[in-house]
């Protein structure tokens, strides 16, 4: 499993090679202040939000997942790790899909140009 360094574009492993997908979750509340990327769509829940992670599902091709994560990372409002953690955000070509935590409602936003 790969982490982004918090405030940084930086990525290192962490975990181990072949965990499940119910390992990976609590796995997460271990770590403090992770940006955890996946391509699995069934990670876009809203039970998923806590204090010491964001995760970000990319509904996107595999070949197009780095531009993706560097447009977000690069987005005003996900630019710091304030702005991101306690999210499981949903990326998509036609914008970007956010549940908070403790909030009821899903948020969407536009991507700037």
């Amino acid at each position: 499993m790969h982490v982004c360094k918090p405030d940084t574009d930086y990525e290192y492993e962490v975990g181990r090679k072949g965990m499940t997908d119910e390992e990976i979750i609590p796995f997460l509340h271990k770590l403090r202040s992770a940006n955890f990327f996946t391509r699995d769509l069934g990670f876009y829940k809203r039970q998923y939000c806590h204090s010491n992670y964001c995760l970000i599902v990319l509904a996107v091709g595999q070949y197009e997942v780095a531009s993706f994560i560097r447009r977000f990372l690069r987005h005003p409002h996900f630019d710091t790790k304030q702005k991101r953690i306690g999210r499981v955000i949903r990326l998509t070509h036609n914008g970007i899909k956010i549940w908070k935590q403790y909030l009821e409602k899903e948020e969407e936003l536009k991507w700037y140009l």
